[in-house]
């Protein structure tokens, strides 16, 4: 069994990049930057992290960190390090520690950012990862092929438990998989999550009655992390298939501890992600972040969208997607989902980008701002999704679908595929 953690990092400094690799493994290892007392080479051989790969980069032009010493005659590099898993053992707080503790504050550094890692099948043994993943989620929406079509509560703040089982209502007659709460809407006085819970349940149940087919909604049970068992089980008991937890809120432990007790697949919603992941300079980037996510246990995990209104170029959304579909440690697959700015003209060009239906594409003003309701939104939506998985032209799904031509008129222009 490979004993170690590999980490990439993109580094850099005005020292020797391969004095400032051995600078990094010391501090995140045996945690001196000069020989001491007692540190023996046999303790240095076993423990200390070690230098893989250095790779030159060019600079990217963006500002130094702040402290940073010699900044002005700077260089940049890949960097991957091997650490002992010995160090830390298959912890994911204690890997923190190593991969992503202290380094970001060394002066020597005018850039340091971990964006991958690579870890030994320890981690698979202890962390079981996302209990029902693509397979469990499209069971449980009776959805066996095809994308699965979401959407999000709008307005996110404001509306009452009755206003929100009337648009539940609405999104279920028209065949959406999937309804999620904004990560805004949590546990507020003005819709409580019990009285969200009490209102939108038995409009599903009903529908599911009616049709054999019941919607997924994913409640958002965010809290502090002695509240989140409390709140999965009000959702499970009154009959509901999916929890939401924005993930750095509740943080990888209390993901982890969630999943541990789940009955039921969890959405996993990222807002906060970009303080960790924004800069050049420094963070965690969305290759290393979705690899200890997934093990924590998440089913969903947001990746973002192609043209959507973050920050994020479509080269790297492409990039999370395919990251988060990558195999990781024998784990359920988790769902990559898709949100942003999206909307039924996105759809050819989101597949023929990235080659599988195996996602969760959310839609929120794309489908409550279609000019004919939100019915209609999603009627856009499945009528392009349906049209990309068949190989048709833009053109086809246009002059076949009515509702898809009226959300052209509302948000401009069907993205073409690359090259189509």
């Amino acid at each position: 069994m490979d004993a170690f953690v590999r980490a990439t990092y993109v580094v850099e400094t005005a020292m020797p990049i391969e004095r400032a690799a051995e600078v990094l493994v010391g501090e995140q290892s045996t945690g001196t930057f000069v020989r001491v007392e007692r540190e023996t080479d046999d303790l240095r051989a076993r423990f200390a992290a070690q230098v893989e790969s250095v790779d030159e980069a060019p600079l990217v032009g963006a500002s130094p960190l702040p402290g940073t010493v010699g900044a002005g005659h700077r260089r940049r590099a890949r960097l991957t390090l091997r650490f002992p898993l010995g160090n830390f053992g298959p912890s994911l707080p204690n890997l923190l520690a190593a991969v992503a503790g202290n380094l970001f504050e060394l002066k020597e550094f005018a850039a340091v950012k971990l964006v991958d890692l690579s870890l030994p099948p320890a981690f698979g043994e202890r962390y079981r990862g996302p209990r029902f993943g693509v397979a469990g989620t499209r069971a449980l929406m009776s959805r066996p092929d095809g994308p699965m079509i979401g959407t999000i509560v709008k307005p996110s703040i404001g509306l009452s438990p009755d206003d929100l089982a009337a648009l539940v209502g609405e999104l279920a007659e028209a065949g959406v998989d999937f309804i999620k709460d904004d990560e805004l809407q949590g546990n507020g006085p003005s819709a409580p999550l019990a009285q969200r819970v009490r209102a939108v349940m038995p409009v599903l149940e009903r529908h599911a009655d009616r049709t054999g087919v019941k919607p997924m909604y994913a409640f958002n049970i965010t809290d502090d992390i002695d509240r989140l068992e409390a709140n999965h089980d009000l959702v499970v008991e009154a009959g509901g298939t999916c929890v939401m937890v924005v993930i750095p809120n509740v943080g990888l432990a209390g993901l982890e501890y969630l999943s541990r007790r789940t009955q039921v697949p969890i959405h996993g919603h990222r807002a906060g992600f970009g303080a960790l992941s924004r800069s050049e300079q420094v963070g965690i980037g969305f290759r290393a972040w979705q690899q200890l996510a997934r093990l924590s246990g998440a089913d969903h995990l947001h990746t973002n969208g192609i043209s959507n209104k973050f920050y994020e170029s479509d080269a790297e959304v492409l990039d999370s997607i395919a990251a988060v579909r990558a195999p990781l440690l024998d784990l359920t697959p988790t769902v990559p989902v898709l949100s942003s700015g999206q909307w039924a003209g996105l759809a050819h060009a989101t597949y023929a980008a990235v080659g599988t239906a195996d996602l969760l594409v959310l839609a929120g003003g794309g489908i409550h701002g279609h000019p004919d309701g939100s019915a209609a939104g999603v009627e856009s939506m499945r009528a392009a999704w349906d049209s990309a998985l068949r190989g048709e032209p833009v053109s086809s799904a246009l002059s076949a679908s009515p509702a898809l031509r009226r959300a052209v008129e509302t948000f401009g222009p069907v993205r073409e595929p690359a090259g189509g």
